[in-house]
């Protein structure tokens, strides 16, 4: 079977063998039934009878597998790129949806056989399923990790499970011309650049973007003018056949964030596990103390947590060229999920005029997947995370600081985090 992809993971992707092979046995057993999140639980309940999809005749299980992850319909996000394994199925005309929560993303196509749902297990990282969408045969969700780990443990996830936000230059058929180039997408990449291959409805101002258009057939290359602030995609494809009307601009921009800040999450665990049990091994062969800490270790756990927390304090996030805005309800719904300070301030709340976000913190560090990182790992990341925003004095900490953030910036979301995460040590207080 081919590889079942979620997002945008391009079929001829390289794999690399020797971190599929890590990733099996002794320490980080990716193999082994992963059973701690969202997806997983709702598998169990089918499995055992005590949850029942209803089909739809138009949408088959979508809206009751949505329903019961607690995935939002307004996270709905289209990509007419053909870059999913069910390519013949997407076009221009029919895009491809992918939905989305703080720990599940769920893509499917009209009429196409296959849910694809992608995990975020605390201990496991980006798990991969798929759901069959067959009236006539009860829901199951069915774990897909040899045939999708062949896109999704590449190089372009640095050989590690991840989920892939591509922008591409697609031709009139949602074809991608690989030769005119590839984008991989972050909050880190420019405005101008994104979601080629995509659908966005919203508005930006005088910025722009790839979206919404196809290339030009003697260029190879996508007008941006042809894509810019469009709150009606009804002009490219027939939006009834979706949830949604929708593939908003700012669920798009938070999902960019969410996806890399996971997968960065999910490859210092991998690491720091693979380094802790290598300096045990070293230390029962030499003879050594077990709690003795090695030099490369103590490198590994620091290097991490630097690219983590370059991640999550959006050390490298763009700041906007022009306002944002989205045509749904996305933006309401994902800041009211936010846990909230005295002050009533969350760090899921969102600026959408010069940057994304409010706070210069992600929201993720209350997720499953942050509280599961080795403790040895946490350890260096709350002392550096405290630091960074100027937890000790409160005062400018100049090029060691999240870039672009004024004291009172750091300061607010170090009052927001030591009000709301649970876990914090205790010498870690805010000075706001």
């Amino acid at each position: 079977m081919p590889s079942p992809t979620l997002l945008l993971a391009l079929p001829l992707a390289v794999a690399i063998p020797q971190k599929a092979d890590w990733l099996r046995g002794e320490p980080l057993h990716y193999d082994a039934p992963a059973t701690a999140g969202t997806v997983e639980n709702v598998a169990r309940r089918l499995a055992s009878g005590e949850l029942e999809l209803a089909y739809d005749a138009d949408a088959g299980y979508l809206p009751a597998l949505l329903a019961a992850l607690d995935v939002p319909t307004s996270s709905q996000m289209l990509v007419f790129s053909k870059t999913s394994f069910q390519n013949e199925r997407i076009a221009p005309a029919t895009p491809r949806a992918v939905y989305f929560s703080d720990d599940a993303y769920v893509g499917a196509i009209p009429g196409a056989p296959l849910v694809e749902l992608t995990s975020i297990d605390p201990r496991h990282g980006p798990v991969f399923y798929t759901l069959e969408q067959d009236a006539q045969r009860p829901p199951r969700l069915t774990r897909r990790s040899e045939e999708c780990l062949q896109c999704h443990a590449t190089s372009r996830t640095r050989g590690w499970p991840g989920n892939l936000v591509r922008s591409v230059h697609p031709d009139r058929d949602g074809q991608p011309i690989l030769r005119s180039g590839t984008k991989m997408v972050s909050d880190a990449t420019p405005f101008e650049e994104r979601w080629g291959g995509w659908y966005v409805s919203g508005t930006h101002g005088d910025a722009r973007h790839r979206g919404n258009a196809t290339a030009d057939a003697a260029t190879e290359r996508v007008d941006p003018e042809a894509g810019a602030n469009v709150e009606d995609l009804t002009q490219f494809f027939d939006t009834e056949r979706y949830l949604a009307p929708h593939s908003d601009i700012v669920a798009l921009m938070v999902f960019e964030h969410q996806s890399e800040a996971q997968n960065r999450i999910a490859r210092a665990s991998y690491e720091v596990r693979l380094a802790l049990h290598r300096e045990s091994e070293s230390n029962r062969i030499f003879g050594d103390p077990p709690d003795t800490r090695r030099d490369s270790t103590q490198r590994i756990l620091e290097g991490q947590a630097n690219k983590l927390l370059q991640v999550l304090l959006f050390e490298r996030a763009i700041e906007l060229p022009a306002p944002i805005r989205g045509t749904s309800s996305f933006a309401r719904e994902f800041q009211a999920r936010g846990e909230r300070d005295a002050a009533g301030r969350s760090l899921r709340d969102l600026d959408l005029n010069r940057r994304l976000f409010r706070y210069p913190c992600s929201y993720l560090i209350h997720s499953q997947a942050f509280d599961a990182l080795p403790k040895e790992l946490l350890e260096v990341v709350y002392r550096e995370l405290a630091e960074r925003l100027g937890a000790d004095t409160g005062s400018d900490m100049g090029s060691d600081a999240p870039a672009g953030w004024t004291a009172a910036d750091r300061s607010a979301a170090l009052a927001i985090a030591s009000a709301t995460k649970d876990g914090l040590p205790e010498s870690w207080t805010s000075t706001d």
